[in-house]
């Protein structure tokens, strides 16, 4: 976006306060069309029950950011990333990402002509993103605490890390008991969950603190890399437009967005097995739950290396609770992402609200 304020005799706010619609249309047209057709293609070659739905599934959460990179280094010449201007180290982060998301789509390619192998290919795909963490902080290393604060990719404050971070693990805690105690779940049988582990014969508490600690503690940091791919796109670039609105609109508005942006996989059976319509509803809603939280975080640690860190976690910690400690006995009326949830989540939103950081 332009960072100077102009003024036209025929408009009543500065340009610079103005949603930039065309490169949002841009952004839109293009994320959506690469994912749809994706999803297509999912589709037609077998589903989620496909061997490689996984790499799909990954590949797709890398668009967003893909988009949002391409246009804004080669198209937006008023972008903090267009190649001509942006001469720092972020650079060379930026031309890593759009080499993954195609090194992404050579392995869904590739698990289109080999199915067998996709279970492989996606495991594979692990080493370049480990690579990205090395790269991303040796970047910072080389170019200084702006390197990424001036191509809109800041790291944020790290107590918004943690303390975001313990709120989140502590909310799908409170679901996971509600779930136990008013009997809208089960308790996990860890030996029959997770068969793979069982012959370990560590006790169950052994077991279940090992799980947890490869999933909430490690496994974030793992998908990190594959988390910014969403939240570079609808956090750092969509978002930035759309708060022009007013920051209270504006995400709304990105909620919906966000959420129809999943229908396809929603319909195909993810998240919400067998209900297409109301899984597609409640969707959105959690989109739009979510992405006030996410906002926040950006709004109270200046980055969105923030939220791509909360978003993994957001991914880990759900699956944590919901398949290894008490499983929700309904998808749409149990806590997790069902009714209860996105309930308990509006209230928590309320609150949020409160704080007058949605005034600025």
């Amino acid at each position: 976006m332009n960072t100077q304020t102009t003024f036209n005799p025929e408009q009543t706010l500065p340009t610079a306060h103005r949603v930039n619609w065309f490169q949002v249309g841009w952004f839109l047209g293009l994320t959506f069309g690469m994912t749809w057709l994706v999803d297509l293609v999912l589709y037609l070659t077998g589903g989620l029950a496909k061997p490689g739905a996984g790499l799909f599934l990954q590949f797709q959460m890398l668009i967003p950011a893909f988009s949002a990179m391409l246009l804004g280094a080669f198209f937006f010449k008023d972008s903090p990333i267009f190649y001509r201007t942006n001469q720092g180290a972020s650079r060379r982060f930026v031309y890593f990402y759009l080499l993954l998301t195609g090194m992404y789509l050579a392995g869904a390619l590739a698990s289109l002509i080999r199915p067998d192998l996709g279970v492989t290919l996606t495991g594979l795909l692990l080493i370049p993103n480990f690579l990205g963490l090395i790269l991303l902080v040796a970047l910072r290393l080389k170019g200084g605490k702006l390197t990424y604060v001036e191509a809109g990719m800041a790291g944020g404050r790290a107590r918004i890390w943690f303390g975001f971070g313990i709120g989140l693990v502590a909310f799908f805690a409170l679901q996971t008991w509600l779930n136990y105690i008013l009997k809208l779940g089960t308790l996990v049988d860890l030996q029959t969950a997770f068969p793979q582990l069982a012959t370990s014969n560590l006790p169950a508490s052994v077991l279940l603190l090992s799980i947890a600690l490869n999933t909430v503690i490690i496994g974030p940091f793992l998908g990190l890399i594959i988390a910014f791919g969403e939240e570079y796109g609808w956090r750092g670039f969509l978002q930035t437009e759309l708060i022009k609105l007013g920051r209270i609109r504006g995400i709304f508005i990105l909620g919906v967005i966000w959420g129809i942006w999943h229908w396809p996989v929603i319909w195909m059976g993810y998240n919400y097995p067998g209900q297409p319509v109301l899984g597609s509803l409640f969707m959105v809603i959690y989109c739009i739950i979510l992405a006030y939280f996410l906002a926040y975080a950006v709004f109270k640690s200046k980055g969105v290396w923030t939220v791509a860190y909360l978003h993994a976690l957001n991914n880990q910690t759900l699956s944590f609770f919901f398949m290894a400690v008490v499983a929700p006995t309904s998808v749409i009326y149990s806590f997790g992402i069902g009714l209860p949830a996105l309930l308990l989540g509006a209230v928590v939103v309320l609150l949020l609200l409160r704080d007058p950081v949605w005034k600025e």
